[in-house]
């Protein structure tokens, strides 16, 4: 039995979706946020050394990251929702595979930063530290989510999935990034509204949300 060691409103919501696209059996163990600090409680420390989530338990195997989740899960499934090897849509499947956590969460993990800055300094510094993460904001992070957006509309205008005609799980991968996007009001362009309109209308994709619980970004 897989276990999906869960984090509220986490990235593992993917795993459980992947899980049940798949239709291999799993149980959750699930962990709320620090509401405080919206960190992951320490008890996944006993899980893995980084104490962070995903992270999945397959019998004597644990695997953490996302994508290295993705490719465990997927070739004990027997390679189902990856494209066969050698093929363009293959190409693709890797290279979004990996920009969906290289390339597309960066910039967004900044966004929340700078965002909390001000709102968690002393009342007396706020004022200046609203300033500089506003500076930031404007001059580097906001520029460079609007070059991942327009990168987004151009890939998704001639096809309905980022790997061509057929859903695959690097449309899973790209999921987080593309609704934590939508759900900060940076404005999404048309394309990912409709791919995301796609992807979320899948039996799969609701009943892990069943199975998952409150998740903000759905």
């Amino acid at each position: 039995m897989i276990t999906v060691h869960h984090l509220e409103n986490s990235r593992s919501q993917r795993v459980l979706w992947l899980l049940e696209e798949l239709g291999l059996p799993y149980r959750v163990q699930r962990y709320d946020r620090d509401p405080r600090t919206l960190r992951a409680p320490p008890d996944l420390l006993a899980v893995h050394p980084l104490g962070k989530s995903p992270v999945i338990a397959d019998a004597e195997t644990v695997v953490a990251e996302t994508g290295a989740i993705v490719t465990h899960l997927t070739a004990r499934a027997g390679g189902v929702l990856v494209p066969a090897p050698g093929t363009e849509a293959h190409a693709r499947y890797t290279y979004w595979l990996h920009y969906a956590e290289g390339s597309a969460m960066p910039p967004l993990l900044l966004k929340l930063i700078f965002s909390r800055l001000a709102p968690g300094s002393p009342w007396l510094l706020r004022p200046l530290v609203g300033r500089i993460a506003e500076r930031v904001l404007q001059g580097f992070v906001d520029p460079d989510l609007r070059r991942h957006a327009a990168f987004w509309e151009s890939e998704l205008a001639g096809r309905p999935y980022f790997c061509g005609p057929a859903f695959t799980a690097a449309d899973i991968m790209m999921s987080f990034p593309l609704e934590a996007f939508a759900a900060r009001g940076t404005g999404p362009g048309p394309q990912v509204e409709a791919w995301l309109a796609r992807v979320q209308a899948r039996p799969a994709y609701r009943r892990a949300l069943q199975t998952g619980g409150p998740y903000a970004y759905a």
